[in-house]
């Protein structure tokens, strides 16, 4: 299924997309007690911006995305930060049984899924992860904060109502770090035998005019990205309504775990 993260849409996740300060990569190791002798493998992995982090970590990691796009430009960080040990799969959430067989049951000690799983089938991923992971081992959910336009924050309403007229829809949903969506994983987790845990991270990570129009852009599928004139009138449109910046935020990192 082609979600629209091809083309330019990869590379401006590459360039724009936040990454995960070291304290997330802490806490998921803690979770789970992982060592250089694991293996993860990170579902929806796109760019790599948890994925690079976590190979220092750990013995291997399996990079898991259904862009190719995407795993070229992960591929080519790796071999930039000269990170040797992440082996990249073109799949999806659908795919985790056969990784499974690829790997062998219960050799996984986690499965991370960052900021994607608003786009997977839980209720068949979560049971598949159960079967996957190590006993002690398990899913890691990472939430990079809530989207920008819903921010309790001035700008960010400002900002919401300018791309609910540009979008002509209502932008209330978020991506997986509403409360609703939260609460929903937490059950599916514990049906699948998993004993559910959550923790938090939070960091600075202000932005000026055009880090902010960047990150914006990367929300939208690529066949609805602005592009020539349009990509301008965009730019100046979030200008007008949001000033010049620079755009202060403190992004919570919400982690929640499922255990085996």
């Amino acid at each position: 299924m082609d979600l629209g993260f091809s083309g330019e849409v990869a590379r401006l996740y590459e360039t724009y997309r936040r990454g995960y300060p070291a304290p997330v990569v802490d806490a998921i190791v803690d979770a789970f007690a992982l060592s250089a002798d694991d293996v993860a493998v990170d579902l929806g992995c796109g760019t790599g911006q948890l994925t690079l982090p976590l190979a220092a970590r750990l013995r291997a990691v399996v990079g898991v995305d259904p862009e190719p796009d995407m795993l070229v430009l992960a591929r080519r960080a790796a071999t930039h930060r000269d990170v040797g040990n992440v082996a990249w799969i073109l799949g999806g959430d659908a795919d985790v049984p056969a990784v499974g067989v690829l790997l062998g049951a219960g050799s996984v000690g986690v499965v991370t899924v960052a900021t994607a799983l608003h786009w997977m089938d839980t209720e068949r991923l979560f049971p598949a992860v159960a079967d996957l992971v190590r006993p002690g081992g398990g899913f890691a959910v990472v939430t990079n904060g809530r989207p920008l336009w819903l921010l309790d924050t001035p700008w960010s309403r400002e900002l919401r109502a300018f791309l609910e007229s540009w979008t002509g829809s209502d932008l209330s949903w978020g991506c997986g770090s509403d409360d609703t969506d939260q609460r929903r994983y937490r059950e599916g987790l514990t049906a699948a035998g998993l004993t559910v845990s959550a923790t938090s991270v939070t960091y600075p990570a202000d932005l000026d005019l055009p880090g902010l129009v960047g990150e914006l852009l990367t929300a939208f599928p690529a066949a609805e990205l602005p592009t020539g004139p349009d990509r301008e009138r965009f730019a100046e449109g979030v200008g007008a309504a949001v000033g010049a910046g620079p755009f202060h935020q403190r992004v919570q990192v919400d982690l929640l775990f499922g255990r085996r």
